[in-house]
């Protein structure tokens, strides 16, 4: 306790010491620190969106954060000015601990000539001007504080009145280009009426300058294009015409057409083509003694033919398309024309990224059964296999799981319950149909063909051991930027319960349902997934949602039906295996709203649910829906909740199995905020979260009370957690550690009210994981 108290005496005393020291005694000479905004006023006001948008650039401009702000305007800021201080007491130490304190706790004062609060009222006044409001105008002025050398700023803004737009006129063309801008003027982004706004004029012209070079005029470029304005035929509305530039030279004058073809593909060593191969305009140079992609592979990226008109747009497809192979470091395309003529011959230049990659993870699993274990993640891809663009993937994986507890019903420790798992898959990057030759991918956005192996075993110690093993097929195309469909008509599963004990016995005449869901089973499933996803867009409101439906064992079952097996047989079997028949659905939506390039409110809303039918009346365990974990609601486990209200008892028989229903439901929030810029290379993040979701079954379970799902009391069966986290974000890592806290429990737990939770202790999960959570 003496120890303690001389702690907290020094600590006090620095406390104080710190506190003493003065914020502005070591600026440099002639400066003033900046505290922030004191006032803004705002004259003629206009609350249209278009009036907010122009006051929020306005607003931005010159609203500076000052050192340690909470809110810029009303100007809010940490009552303790920690890093001046560190900045005032340490600035003048060149070397040593001094100098270290400095570079990693002191924050650089906010100067008013940083600031320059002149030049951003400048800044402001045009941003009105770019937004219509040509008779607005920004003021600022100085308000003194107590230290002399510290001062706050005061704005006032008088946006005047906004100029409309009456006419959009597009003249001085040649015919041809008049035609095609006329044609297409119900794409037009500027309209009678709107607000004048130069973003909207500058969007508007680079559309007719994508629409001229989308129809083979090649040299066309925005500033080709310029606009004539008059305010004075109508009061308040702008008059505009679009015309091109003067002296515009001829080759933008013309359209141009596709000549030859010649790709030269340089070898991932740096190796030069030395060979070629030539079909009709299309011409390869390679390196070695055959091309380093098969011909045909390689033509059906490119996205146009010889004659036709130039367009961006396909040369911006050929390139994505491919990028996509994923066998490039790099590719490039170069236009070169004929001399004299309207022709565009194009030459790509390409060079071939290393042929394998690998990767490795290694993890550490704990669960609510007291098990833990290190576990392990092989990958490694063999990319551009036998020259077709597809790349060949091996992935191998195992872990240990060893009970933490001394002893289990009596027995020590042993170190005998595992996974084993080994998957082989070959991707391609376009639709590949089997057996069907002279296929050509029709989708400009990325498609994809997944072919795919596995077998997994589980040991679990003292229980059962099961192995896992089957194939799929599946399909996945995007028809627009935004949406993607995958389409899986082949997906077959085999679970086979290589081995139980004693116990795992006792436990099947305790818990039939649980029993027959691990039993022996073949799984033929098809099944449908559409995405949406627009975070290219770049809004402030992103929004990716997917919906999953999957159907299996009913086309097995219709094969049976017709040749004399009726829906409603029981234990019809294949290989000697009956087979599952279940209907699977979950939808996921994930709204992701920035409130600034600092601060994100970000959601989570999945549900999901499988009935088992016909054959089999309880769902593959593997198909189950859990919740709980790192990437769940994280105050708790994985799979440590539900079925619905129930609860195994720590000693129950079959406590150890992992808690899965047939219904999901699951929602998160979480606000995530900047803590610090540029620390180690990377940004340091904060997050605050509330966690709610729980599982049900379908059916009625006698030996899992309150497990079904039902209407009454709803939402006390609704696990709710809560709690904190940070996260390192390196932009191509993500570090992420999140402290769960335990609301609430479906279960009875002993103690009376909304939160349930009989000790503190005992409702807290810390989780350690890679990516967002969502």
């Amino acid at each position: 306790m003496k120890r303690l108290d001389a702690y907290i005496f020094v600590l006090l005393g620095m406390l104080a010491g710190l506190s003493s020291c003065s914020t502005t005694k070591h600026l440099p000479e002639g400066e003033t620190l900046y505290l922030g905004l004191k006032n803004i006023t705002i004259q003629n006001e206009d609350e249209t969106k278009a009036g907010q948008t122009a006051l929020d650039e306005v607003m931005g401009a010159i609203s500076i954060a000052p050192n340690n702000a909470i809110v810029t305007y009303p100007n809010v800021r940490f009552p303790v000015p920690f890093g001046l201080w560190m900045y005032n007491r340490f600035e003048r130490y060149e070397k040593g601990f001094g100098r270290w304190i400095f570079k990693h706790l002191a924050a650089d004062p906010v100067l008013l000539s940083e600031v320059n609060p002149d030049t951003r009222a400048k800044v402001a006044g045009n941003l009105l001007r770019d937004y219509g409001f040509f008779d607005g105008h920004v003021t600022w002025k100085i308000d003194s504080t107590k230290n002399e050398r510290a001062v706050k700023l005061s704005y006032d803004i008088d946006m005047g009145r906004p100029y409309r737009i009456d006419t959009l006129l597009y003249e001085g063309f040649a015919p041809r280009t008049d035609s095609l801008i006329h044609a297409r003027s119900s794409e037009r982004l500027v309209h009678t009426d709107d607000y004048f706004n130069v973003n909207t004029l500058n969007a508007e012209r680079q559309r007719v300058v994508d629409l001229l070079r989308n129809h083979g005029y090649y040299y066309a470029r925005t500033d080709f294009l310029t606009f004539l304005a008059d305010t004075l035929m109508r009061p308040g509305y702008v008059m505009l015409k679009m015309v091109p530039a003067a002296n515009l030279p001829k080759e933008a004058l013309k359209t141009y057409h596709i000549g030859k073809t010649a790709v030269y593909l340089t070898g991932y060593n740096g190796e030069p083509p030395v060979d070629s191969m030539k079909l009709r305009d299309f011409t390869v140079f390679y390196a070695g003694d055959k091309p380093g992609l098969r011909f045909d592979v390689l033509r059906k990226r490119f996205l146009y033919r010889k004659g036709e008109l130039y367009s961006q747009t396909r040369q911006d497809y050929t390139q994505e398309a491919l990028s996509r192979l994923g066998v490039f470091k790099f590719n490039e395309m170069q236009y070169l024309p004929r001399s004299g003529e309207d022709t565009l011959d194009v030459r790509v230049n390409a060079m071939f990224d290393l042929p394998y990659d690998s990767e490795l993870e290694l993890n550490v699993t704990t669960k609510s059964t007291k098990q833990t274990g290190p576990g392990a993640i092989f990958k490694l891809t063999k990319k551009n296999f036998r020259r077709m663009g597809a790349s060949l993937n091996l992935e191998l994986k195992g872990s240990y799981e060893w009970q933490t507890s001394s002893t289990v019903d009596g027995d020590k420790s042993v170190m005998n319950s595992y996974e084993l798992g080994a998957a082989l898959s070959l991707d391609f990057p376009r639709i590949v149909i089997p057996w069907v030759r002279n296929r050509i991918d029709p989708f400009r956005f990325p498609s994809e063909t997944h072919f795919r192996i596995y077998a997994e075993q589980v040991n679990r110690a003292r229980y059962f051991k099961m192995l896992s093993f089957g194939g799929s097929i599946s399909y996945s195309f995007q028809k627009s930027r935004s949406m993607k469909h995958t389409v899986t008509p082949v997906h077959l599963a085999f679970n086979h319960l290589q081995r139980r004990t004693a116990t795992f016995d006792s436990i099947a005449l305790a818990n039939p349902m649980l029993f027959h869901s691990l039993d022996d089973q073949f799984i033929p499933s098809i099944s449908y997934t559409f995405t949406y996803d627009d975070s290219w867009r770049q809004h402030r409101w992103r929004i990716w949602w997917e919906n999953s439906f999957t159907s299996a064992g009913n086309i097995t079952s219709a094969i049976y039906a017709a040749f004399g097996r009726g829906f409603k047989e029981k234990e019809k079997k294949f290989l000697g295996t009956p087979f599952a028949q279940f209907l699977k659905f979950t939808s996921e939506i994930r709204p992701l709203f920035y409130i600034n390039e600092k601060q994100q409110l970000a959601g989570r809303l999945m549900a999901g649910v499988i009935w088992a039918y016909g054959n089999k009346t309880i769902a593959p365990y593997n198909e189950q829906f859990y919740v709980g974990g790192a990437n769940s609601i994280r105050a708790f486990t994985v799979r440590s909740l539900g079925p619905g209200r129930f609860h195994p008892a720590d000693n129950a028989a079959y406590s150890y199995v992992d808690e899965t229903g047939d219904i999901k439901l699951e929602a998160n929030l979480e606000y995530r905020f900047r803590l610090f810029s540029n620390m180690f290379g990377g940004n340091l993040n904060g997050a605050v979260f509330l966690d709610a979701g729980n599982v049900w079954l379908m059916r009625k379970d006698e030996a899992r009370p309150g497990a079904e799902f039902t209407f009454k009391h709803f939402f006390d069966n609704i696990a709710v957690g809560t709690g904190v986290g940070i996260r390192y974000d390196l932009s191509f890592l993500v570090l992420r550690l999140d402290w769960g806290i335990a609301l609430h429990v479906p279960y009875e737990t002993g103690r009376s009210g909304y939160y349930n939770i009989p000790r503190f202790k005992d409702g807290q999960g810390l989780h350690f994981a890679i990516g967002y959570p969502f």
